[in-house]
């Protein structure tokens, strides 16, 4: 089952808006239906109403993320419980683009879309998704970004759990940020201790005096 791949629906969901920054990336059906992808069948369904929706069922992933990310595991799962109860997935088996040497299918399970709404179709797609990333890794390999002011989520799959960052660009400009920070330490240190031994020499110089 294709599972590994559904997790991302999620993260791209989650990431379309950035509340520190007050940015708001899903203002239109277009912006609904590219986050669909390849799966354009899908896509087409989604209308305007979808928006609205689609905000929704983002809230509610953000806050998935949030609760493991502050390490409060119950919560996490409870609030992602919620979701698939009311977003249940339909698998199906297909063979759909995948064939062997000789031509036949490569039968494989694959999640169904939702007939009735582009938003249910989605919502259920990236609940599974998260869910089998949840079980299969661990509730803290969801994660929020830690170079502030971003706070987009991701998915860890190092190898030793040490992902911090949603992108590289986060991880260059937080490392830039801390080796600044230490620069300016480093000086304020510098001048203090300057300062100290110009008033220890004060106060020795009339003495040997």
């Amino acid at each position: 089952m294709e599972l590994a791949y559904y997790s991302d629906y999620a993260v791209r969901l989650v990431n379309t808006e950035e509340p520190a920054r007050n940015k708001d990336s899903l203002t239109s059906v277009d912006a609904v239906r590219a986050l669909f992808g390849a799966n354009a069948s899908a896509a087409r369904r989604a209308t305007d109403a979808d928006v609205t929706r689609f905000r929704s069922v983002r809230g509610r992933l953000r806050a998935v993320f949030e609760a493991a990310d502050s390490g409060d595991e119950t919560l996490a799962v409870d609030q992602l419980n919620s979701l698939l109860m009311e977003f249940p997935v339909s698998p199906q088996v297909s063979g759909h683009d995948h064939r062997d040497e000789d031509g036949r299918p490569l039968w494989h399970m694959h999640l169904a879309d939702h007939p009735s709404n582009a938003t249910s179709g989605y919502a259920a797609i990236a609940s599974m998704g998260l869910a089998f990333h949840l079980t299969e890794y661990g509730v803290d390999r969801l994660g929020l970004c830690e170079a502030a002011p971003c706070r987009n989520a991701y998915l860890d799959t190092s190898t030793n759990r040490s992902r911090r960052y949603c992108s590289d660009r986060c991880a260059t400009r937080a490392n830039v940020a801390a080796y600044r920070a230490r620069k300016r330490l480093e000086t304020s240190r510098s001048v203090s201790t300057g300062r100290t031994d110009d008033a220890s020499q004060a106060i020795i110089t009339p003495t040997e005096r």
